[in-house]
């Protein structure tokens, strides 16, 4: 059974709670949208979730009416006090964690593998995803279901030979599938944010053989980091990799664009 909670504003206010600009908060009060967010993961009923940044707790109502047994990771703590009353209406459903979520070892939190589903702080969502994605596979958990600015969510989808095709993609899409779920008005947001958002869905597939995490993220950091460049020139740096591209038959003279993620799976096969 559903608690009876009061309005999330009627909390914040309460709590003399803002969005903090240093801590990339932007606060989500709309009860449908963020119901359709914790719905995108499919059923939760039962299911392990973790939040990575809650603030004052909208996304993580939205998940425990789904079902779901909720461990958030919270760094600010003017919000500790109103997660801790989502606490007492939902007893032994949701754990709050202060901390920072770069700092915190999240799979050691969990038995089971857990879907994430987040809000993600503009000021950390790259760098919490790539860690994820860099995780040993089959990975601790079962799908990222996370809110992006809307072009890093491109970045994340994105298909060869587009503008925003990058290393992004690439570790996003060699071994698991990528798409954007729903896109999200920056006027849903309080305060609005510059920049529209988009919520970016992630499932794990099979890692291909031969490949290792490693070697891939240095391939493409190189091909990237000078993408205007020839690959003859941005590959110069990683041995192997000149060698790699007669083998593989890719044009030396092409730019990393044009490489999809096929194409840097078997140039990392090959160093």
């Amino acid at each position: 059974m559903t608690p009876d909670l009061p309005p999330l504003r009627e909390v914040i206010a309460r709590h003399g709670l803002s969005a903090s600009k240093a801590l990339g908060q932007n606060f989500l009060f709309d009860g449908q949208l963020l119901a359709r967010i914790a719905a995108i993961p499919g059923d939760l009923t039962d299911a392990e979730v973790l939040e990575v940044g809650p603030g004052p707790g909208g996304l993580t109502r939205a998940l425990l009416a789904a079902g779901a047994s909720v461990t958030a990771i919270e760094r600010d703590r003017r919000c500790l006090p109103a997660l801790a009353e989502l606490e007492a209406a939902y007893s032994g459903k949701l754990r709050v964690i202060e901390g920072d979520a770069l700092e915190v070892d999240a799979p050691a939190l969990f038995a089971g593998r857990p879907h994430v589903v987040s809000n993600l702080p503009y000021n950390v969502g790259t760098a919490l995803l790539v860690r994820w994605l860099s995780a040993d596979w089959q990975p601790w958990w079962q799908s990222l279901t996370l809110m992006f600015q809307r072009e890093v969510a491109e970045r994340i989808v994105a298909t060869t030979d587009s503008d925003a095709y990058g290393r992004l993609a690439v570790l996003a899409q060699w071994r698991s599938s990528a798409r954007i779920a729903m896109n999200v008005h920056r006027s849903a947001f309080t305060p609005p944010p510059k920049v529209m958002s988009a919520v970016v869905h992630i499932v794990p597939g099979e890692q291909p053989e031969g490949v290792a995490f490693a070697k891939l993220e240095r391939l493409t950091a190189a091909a990237f980091g000078q993408r205007r460049k020839m690959l003859r020139q941005s590959l110069k740096s990683v041995p192997g990799a000149l060698e790699a591209l007669e083998k593989v038959g890719i044009d030396p003279a092409r730019r990393a664009e044009t490489v999809s993620v096929a194409d840097f799976v078997a140039l990392a096969r090959c160093i």
